[in-house]
């Protein structure tokens, strides 16, 4: 389905650009603490903040210090939370560039390396899925391919088709085809399905006999073949 195309590519497009992203503000925090000085600096007071959709209030400190030119720099932390970080008046470590004082950092974890954690952390994930959908994609190609080349084609008896409500894509929920086979080694009862399909198959199936094939030996490894369907356009 061409969904799910789009929407494997958003994936990979969206956490790539993350990864880039994160991999830019980890060269950029390194930049700044090659050339930034060290300093104390003591909190004073905070700013409190609250998301739009939550009733918390974030505490971002406000921190004081001496630069090396003997001026009182005052700023603001880039990073609040709920319970505060810090006590009034806690002496707290920081860096800061001689050209920018104002933009000083707190020597933390998360003030220094945030951005990039969250980005590649976000970054990893969205590519990850997009990754994993297109090889979900191949491999089941692969298999398809292989079951009909070396695969023990049978003849199943058609049951149903049924639309498959737990999945969801663009807001459209896909078919399958279930079939089922007695197997006359075993006495075993199989139960077959087809692929997802994007369109109900119902009126195109004219005949009770729908070919499956199986890997010999291992019938749980099988195709439902659907050739006879007619192809969605794009």
């Amino acid at each position: 389905m061409k969904a799910v195309n789009i929407i494997k590519l958003a994936f990979m497009i969206i956490g790539g650009l993350m990864l880039v992203a994160a991999l830019w503000f980890y060269q950029h925090t390194q930049q700044f603490l090659q050339t930034a000085t060290q300093a104390e600096g003591i909190v004073v007071a905070f700013v409190e903040s609250r998301q739009s959709n939550s009733k918390t209030i974030q505490y971002a400190p406000v921190v004081r210090y001496e630069a090396q030119d003997g001026r009182e720099i005052e700023f603001t932390s880039s990073v609040s939370s709920y319970p505060a970080g810090y006590d009034l008046g806690e002496k707290v470590p920081l860096f800061y560039l001689a050209s920018e004082p104002e933009k000083a950092k707190l020597s933390a974890y998360f003030s220094l390396w945030g951005g990039a954690t969250i980005l590649g952390i976000l970054g990893a994930v969205f590519f990850s899925i997009g990754a994993a959908i297109m090889l979900f994609a191949k491999h089941s190609n692969r298999n398809e391919a292989y079951l009909k080349t070396n695969g023990e084609a049978i003849d199943t008896e058609f049951q149903h088709v049924a639309r498959i409500a737990s999945i969801t894509v663009n807001g459209a929920h896909p078919y399958q085809i279930f079939t089922q086979w007695l197997n006359p080694q075993t006495s075993e009862l199989h139960i077959f399905k087809s692929k997802n399909l994007w369109f109900d198959p119902t009126q195109y199936i004219k005949t009770h006999k729908i070919k499956v094939y199986i890997q010999p030996n291992n019938p749980k490894k099988y195709y439902l073949d659907v050739s006879f369907l007619p192809k969605l356009a794009e």
